[in-house]
């Protein structure tokens, strides 16, 4: 059986923030015969805008996260809560991976979403969010592998989340539920 990739895009871009260190936990959970690699160069990405998506001259940081995405099995999100919704970075980053309409390297690719916040919300507004706009721009969002985690200032403040069990465990269960989709054994919705 060939290597599944999973590629983690994280919406915090904070070196030491918790929502990255849940995603370097993902990592730490993967199987063998698993790959997961967190995106570097999402801070690198311009603002969508259609007059710079041109055929032959897309602007190399979205066209290098294009092709990452294309690379990928499936994409593991992770994303954290600003004012009520997920960050602009994120929502960028599905903008340029959606494009073209209904050809982008999001299509049809099987997604999880983790989020995470600091309120006892577990950030569910900002995945709400991601799932709906990961859905309209053609992502399979694996509803089965979502994963929420409140109060994460009190939970992971002190120790890194890879030293939680139960955190290793439900991040586990999420990457297992999205690549067991990858190999199209679970539906998506």
């Amino acid at each position: 059986m060939s290597q599944t990739r999973i590629l983690a895009l994280v919406g915090s871009l904070r070196a030491a923030s918790i929502n990255r260190q849940l995603a370097e936990t993902a990592v730490q959970t993967a199987p063998a015969g698993v790959e997961i690699t967190l995106y570097e160069g999402l801070a690198d990405i311009p603002f969508y805008n259609e007059d710079l998506d041109i055929q032959g001259a897309v602007p190399a940081a979205a066209q290098a996260l294009r092709d990452a995405v294309a690379g990928a099995d499936g994409l593991l999100i992770v994303t954290p809560e600003y004012n009520g919704t997920l960050p602009g970075v994120l929502k960028n980053a599905i903008d340029w991976a959606s494009r073209p309409y209904g050809a982008g390297a999001l299509q049809g690719k099987p997604t999880a979403v983790v989020s995470a916040s600091i309120s006892p919300n577990a950030a569910q507004w900002a995945h709400g969010d991601a799932v709906k706009s990961l859905g309209v721009a053609g992502a399979s969002v694996v509803e089965s592998a979502h994963l929420h985690f409140a109060t994460i200032g009190e939970r992971f403040g002190a120790a890194h989340p890879r030293e939680d069990a139960e955190a290793l465990t439900k991040l586990a269960a999420t990457v297992h539920e999205l690549v067991q989709a990858t190999r199209g054994e679970f539906a998506a919705v």
